[in-house]
C-alpha cells in the first residue's frame, strides 16, 4: 500500500512540476498555429519537460522514498557495538573516497541487501539490511559498503538520472511524431489530433520504453562493475569477492524470467538474452570473474 501511495505521490508531483514549467516556457500546444503540422521545437521542449521532471523529482525524492518504501531507521546515535562498528567504518571508507559523511541506516529485510542514494554525493544515504548483518562477516560488510559508497563517489545516482531524463524525452518525441504522421496519413485527420493519435503515441511509447530500459540497464550493468572496483580498491578484492560469492550462495536457484517478459521467448536462447537485456546488475559469475582480471 505504501509503494503505491509513493507512486501516485511521485506522480502527481511530476504532472504538477511539468504544468508549471511549460506555462511558463509558453509551451501550450506541440501543434503549429495552423493545426495541422508538428511544431517540432514545442514538442522537443514538452518531451524534455515531461522526460527530465520524473528522473529528476525522483533523485531529489530518492533519499525520503528509499527511507520510506524500505522502512530504513537511520542511526542518529548507536544502539549497540554493530551500529557504532557502522558509523564508524562508513566514515573511514568516506574519508577515503574522499565525499561526505552519509546517513547510514539499517532496514528490516531477510535477505542480504544493501544500498546508496542521494541527489549529492556528500549527502547520501548507505543503508544496509538486517539479514546482510546476520549472515557477513564484518570484513564481506565491510566489502559491500564499499562497493555502495562507490556509487556515491562514481556519481551514479546523478549519472543515471540524466541518462533517464534523455532516453525518456527521446521516447516521448519520436512516439508523439509517429503518432502524428499514423493519425494524418491512416485516420486521415486533418486538423488538430484525433483518436489514432493519441492510440499510435501510446502504443510506439511502450515499443520504445522498452528499448530505452535496455538503455539504462546497460548502463546499470556497467556502473555496478565500476563500483566494484572502487569496493575492492577501499576493502579489498579478496573481501569483494568474498562478499559477492556469499550473495552467489544465497541466490543459487536460477533467475526466473518475469512473466510479463515470458511472452517474448521463443526458446531458452533468445530467453537468457532478453533477461541479460533487462538486469539491472550483472550476474554474479561476471562480476566476481572481472573483480579477478582487475589491474
Amino acid at each position: 500500500m505504501m509503494r503505491i501511495a509513493l507512486f501516485l505521490l511521485t506522480n502527481i508531483a511530476v504532472l504538477a512540476v511539468a504544468s508549471v514549467v511549460l506555462s511558463l516556457l509558453g509551451v501550450t500546444t506541440t501543434l503549429q498555429q495552423n493545426g495541422v503540422d508538428l511544431d517540432l521545437q514545442s514538442l522537443l521542449i514538452f518531451s524534455a519537460v515531461f522526460g527530465f521532471a520524473g528522473s529528476l523529482l525522483s533523485l531529489f525524492m530518492s533519499k525520503w522514498i528509499a527511507k520510506t518504501s524500505t522502512r530504513t531507521r537511520v542511526i542518529t546515535q548507536p544502539a549497540n557495538a554493530t551500529e557504532q562498528w557502522l558509523l564508524t567504518t562508513v566514515r573511514e571508507l568516506s574519508d577515503r573516497a574522499g565525499i561526505g559523511m552519509p546517513e547510514v541506516g539499517i532496514f528490516p529485510a531477510s535477505q542480504s541487501n544493501a544500498f546508496a542514494t542521494g541527489w549529492n554525493k556528500n549527502a547520501a544515504l548507505v543503508a544496509v539490511s538486517e539479514g546482510l548483518l546476520a549472515r557477513m562477516d564484518k570484513q564481506e560488510v565491510r566489502a559491500v559498503l564499499a562497493h555502495e559508497i562507490g556509487h556515491v563517489a562514481n556519481g551514479d545516482m546523478v549519472t543515471l538520472t540524466l541518462i533517464q531524463g534523455v532516453v525518456n524525452t527521446f521516447v516521448i518525441f519520436f512516439s508523439r511524431i509517429i503518432g502524428h504522421v499514423v493519425d494524418r496519413v491512416v485516420f486521415k485527420t486533418e486538423r488538430g489530433y484525433g483518436p489514432g493519435f493519441y492510440i499510435t503515441s501510446f502504443i510506439a511509447q511502450i515499443a520504445l520504453g522498452f528499448l530505452a530500459t535496455a538503455i539504462v540497464m546497460a548502463f546499470s550493468r556497467w556502473r555496478e562493475y565500476r563500483a566494484d572496483a572502487v569496493g575492492a580498491q577501499l576493502a579489498g578484492r579478496d573481501n569483494m569477492i568474498g562478499a559477492l560469492q556469499r550473495l552467489k550462495a544465497e541466490t543459487a536457484l536460477p533467475d526466473q524470467m518475469p512473466e510479463s517478459m515470458t511472452a517474448l521467448a521463443i526458446n531458452e536462447g533468445v530467453k537468457e538474452g532478453l533477461r541479460n537485456m533487462f538486469r539491472s546488475h550483472p550476474p554474479l559469475d561476471a562480476r566476481i570473474e572481472a573483480l579477478r582480471n582487475l589491474r
